[in-house]
């Protein structure tokens, strides 16, 4: 929506000083000539925002002009509180850090979103560990973060399982923001190279890769079933994952797949008789 678009670029300018209209443009996934339409909106609207011409030219703001978080949604404003996770914070020592920050911009935010970031902060606790596992003790996490913050390199001392055990090594720590969302992405594709062919009845319901690709190219037969190609990591990952739904799925390809579990479900009926 364009209100929110208008917020976004004064956030970013605010942020972030003298931005391009390319700039702009790229980071709200619009044209620059929708930007040029909106930067005459805000200057329209009273925003003291001017452009400069030339190579180091981009639009900024008015030195010291600042502006309140009104531009929030309620879901935003709920978003917020949510996402500020505690656990990781006090391993990376920014507790105190976070705590201070939520209580500036609870400050800053309209009393009727203040009301929404307090419920949602009083109604939910976000457990991100998985259950049934214990916790890593990371007593080093904090000076790792903060030689990634500073460019600082480490020197650091660890134990392996071959000889010599003790090893010293020095470590050049860097930030790996988007390039590890792209390589999670890589090799998850990594992973799923093979596909079988599937039939799956009526309500059985498929989890990962597998969903997605039958949501996108599965089709239903004449009696209810929906046959799809969907990508798997290995037979005995696909084994374990189909033989779960039971007689609510069918393997029609790979033949090796389809004998490994027709040979599983007869050793069953053995046990079973």
């Amino acid at each position: 929506m364009k209100s929110s678009r208008l917020v976004s670029i004064l956030l970013l300018l605010q942020t972030r000083g003298r931005m391009t209209a390319a700039d702009l443009a790229e980071e709200l996934d619009v044209s620059v000539r929708t930007v040029y339409r909106d930067v005459e909106a805000l200057s329209a609207a009273g925003v003291p925002l001017y452009g400069d011409a030339g190579h180091a030219g981009g639009y900024r703001l008015l030195d010291g002009y600042r502006t309140r978080l009104t531009g929030l949604t309620e879901g935003e404003a709920e978003a917020l509180f949510l996402a500020g996770v505690p656990g990781p914070a006090a391993e990376l020592g920014l507790g105190p850090v976070l705590a201070a920050a939520q209580l500036k911009v609870r400050a800053a935010l309209p009393r009727e979103l203040r009301t929404h970031a307090d419920r949602i902060s009083g109604r939910f606790h976000l457990d991100a560990p998985g259950w049934y596992a214990d916790t890593d003790d990371t007593p080093y996490l904090p000076a790792v973060a903060d030689a990634v913050w500073n460019a600082r390199v480490l020197h650091v001392l660890y134990r392996r399982w071959r000889e010599p055990t003790d090893v010293r090594r020095r470590l050049e720590p860097y930030g790996l923001a988007a390039y590890w969302t792209a390589y999670q992405q890589e090799f998850h594709d990594r992973l799923q190279r093979a596909e079988a062919v599937i039939r799956i009845a009526p309500g059985a319901v498929l989890t990962g890769p597998a969903a997605r690709a039958a949501e996108v190219n599965g089709h239903t037969d004449t009696d209810g079933w929906t046959r799809a190609t969907v990508p798997f990591e290995s037979i005995d990952q696909a084994h374990d994952a189909f033989l779960r739904l039971g007689a609510a799925i069918e393997v029609l390809e790979p033949a090796e797949l389809r004998d490994r579990i027709a040979r599983t479900v007869a050793a069953l009926a053995r046990l079973y008789p």
